[in-house]
């Protein structure tokens, strides 16, 4: 298992409630996938630097995971299916450690 980073955007016109489930359902995904998650960081409301989908705002999440290398596709395409996620960064944080 290799340890990775997500930060996530998601809709600002969305309600707590959707933006919860929302945080499930990412970390539902990964342990489908076989993997753990090991923190998840709830960072808030932030400004955007530039507009994405005419939004100039979103709530940014970050989560650390345990992942298999050979599921990170199928994670990623997941992610991307999702239409309230507006912009994903993942990195793989054991190659950037070591």
């Amino acid at each position: 298992m290799r340890t990775y980073e997500l930060l996530s955007i998601i809709k600002p016109n969305i309600d707590s409630e959707e933006f919860d489930k929302i945080v499930e359902k990412i970390e539902e995904t990964i342990t489908t996938l076989k993997g753990k998650v090991l923190s998840t960081d709830k960072m808030g409301r932030k400004k955007l630097s530039y507009d994405i989908k005419d939004f100039r705002d979103g709530y940014f999440v970050v989560h650390n995971f345990e992942l298999e290398p050979n599921q990170v596709e199928k994670f990623n395409r997941q992610l991307r299916l999702n239409e309230n996620i507006l912009r994903i960064m993942l990195l793989e944080v054991s190659a950037v450690k070591a």
